[in-house]
């Protein structure tokens, strides 16, 4: 009896290790994942402060411009009063009308990267709609932000309450994010599990951490097996309880905490190569 005591304790040790060693091993893969990505958003923000400089100089440039075509008003005026121009006069004039092109060319120069960036932002949300037709928003919210497309899956659409198996609907609405996922194949994604913070316990889930993590790695297994989703692409992590969209208080709070979230990562430098090429132009 007290070697198969022995055994049965060397049996729950071994498995609480390996239990652990899988959670650390995620845990550091998110971390890392997590730290280039704050890196691409402080990249990003660095350009968008570029953008905020330029539209500061448009309006600076746009009132110098102002000035310069009332100087121009004044001399033509001038011409009307005069039978004739002396040649310092003929002169100012003529630098006049050459500044006022150069400042008419520098501020369309720089108003086209500013629209650069935007059209860009506008086309992809305009085609991960077109990808995603007919769905409702109570299924699922779309937001672009800092360079990145967020999709948020309410869990009620996706899993029952402490499980991480995906219910009868749940493909379908995993078939919605796939189109926009084939209709950009250079993206990247990673799939993010939230949950509210009541804890939970139950069988190889230990709490919050597990369950989010174990929710994600089902939707990406679907992705991957029955869409061909090519799993380099994709990422799957768990938040568990620490990024609330609301407080926990209601039991409306916490159902709007229970999601799973989609990032989907556009590369970056397609983003800073249109803007930087917009600058270099206006520059010249």
């Amino acid at each position: 009896m007290r070697h198969y005591i022995i055994l049965a304790l060397t049996a729950v040790l071994f498995t609480s290790c390996v239990s652990t060693k899988k959670h650390n091993a995620l845990s550091d893969e998110y971390v890392g994942l997590k730290n280039i990505h704050e890196k691409n958003l402080s990249d990003l923000a660095r350009a968008q402060h570029e953008l905020v400089s330029l539209k500061k100089q448009v309006q600076r440039d746009s009132l110098e411009l102002a000035r310069l075509r009332a100087q121009n008003d004044r001399l033509v005026s001038n011409m009307g009063e005069m039978a004739t121009l002396s040649k310092k006069e003929a002169e100012n004039l003529e630098k006049s009308l050459e500044k006022i092109n150069e400042k008419d060319m520098h501020i369309k120069r720089l108003q086209d990267a500013i629209d650069r960036k935007d059209s860009v932002t506008f086309a992809l949300v305009t085609s991960i709609k077109g990808a995603i037709g007919d769905l409702n928003d109570e299924d699922i919210q779309i937001q672009v932000d800092k360079g990145a497309v967020f999709v948020s899956i309410s869990d009620k659409f996706l899993f029952k309450s402490g499980s991480y198996n995906l219910n009868s609907s749940a493909k379908t609405i995993i078939s919605k994010v796939a189109k926009i996922l084939e209709s950009k194949p250079d993206f990247e994604v990673m799939v993010e599990g939230h949950t509210d913070n009541v804890s939970y316990r139950k069988g190889e889930l230990l709490d919050n951490w597990d369950l989010s993590t174990k929710r994600a790695t089902s939707i990406v297994r679907v992705l991957q097996e029955d869409f061909k989703i090519d799993p380099a692409r994709m990422t799957a992590a768990g938040r568990s309880e620490y990024v609330p969209l609301t407080e926990n208080e209601t039991p409306e709070g916490r159902a709007a905490n229970r999601r799973t979230r989609i990032i989907i990562l556009p590369k970056l430098d397609q983003f800073y190569g249109m803007i930087e090429e917009g600058l270099k132009e206006a520059e010249e």
